[in-house]
């Protein structure tokens, strides 16, 4: 997905639930604020949104221009409506979203995660897509094993938990270093 495709997600999530603000939460979200990242961030075809407003009305956006509907069949991309629950983030989240509006979102705002954010819910979420894509915001230098590591504090998961997502980030870093990346200490 491009960043152009996103702007036109906000835009017609929009105009199905008639709300003004939208929180894009899965890996579209980098988008927000790196309009032209590397290929390894826009494989996929879907934007994960909620209204910040109205969560309940995401079953619109799914309904109107989800996987399957004549949206994606024109376009070739998709929103995917989800809720505040979905992606397990820092307490503090909403302060480092980037704001993503213009005349292609109709004035619309699409809040996008910061990529350690981003990083912490993939990284928290654990499934072998995420690990790639974590892998590869550290790889580009988006976020650092300290940085994340100084936030994994402010999860909301218990201390067992906590534990297991500082190993992972730990043993991510230490994989890409020893790949010859320059990955600096966690």
């Amino acid at each position: 997905m491009r960043r152009e495709e996103l702007e036109h997600i906000i835009r017609a999530s929009g105009a199905v639930t008639d709300q003004y603000e939208f929180v894009i939460v899965g890996s579209q979200s980098m988008l927000g604020c790196v309009p032209r990242p590397e290929p390894v961030f826009t494989v996929s075809m879907e934007a994960d949104i909620y209204p910040l407003q109205a969560p309940d009305l995401a079953d619109r956006i799914d309904g109107a221009i989800g996987e399957g509907s004549a949206f994606h069949q024109t376009h070739g991309y998709y929103a995917q409506g989800v809720g505040p629950d979905t992606a397990v983030l820092p307490g503090d989240w909403l302060q480092r979203v980037h704001r993503v509006q213009n005349g292609n979102t109709d004035g619309r705002v699409g809040y996008c995660l910061d990529p350690i954010d981003l990083f912490l819910a993939k990284a928290v979420a654990g499934r072998e897509k995420d690990r790639e894509f974590c892998m590869a915001l550290m790889e580009y230098g988006y976020v650092t094993p300290s940085g994340a590591l100084e936030l994994v504090r402010l999860m909301p998961v218990d201390d067992e938990a906590q534990r297991a997502l500082k190993a992972r980030i730990r043993r991510w870093a230490k994989v890409l270093r020893d790949a010859g990346h320059d990955i600096p200490p966690a």
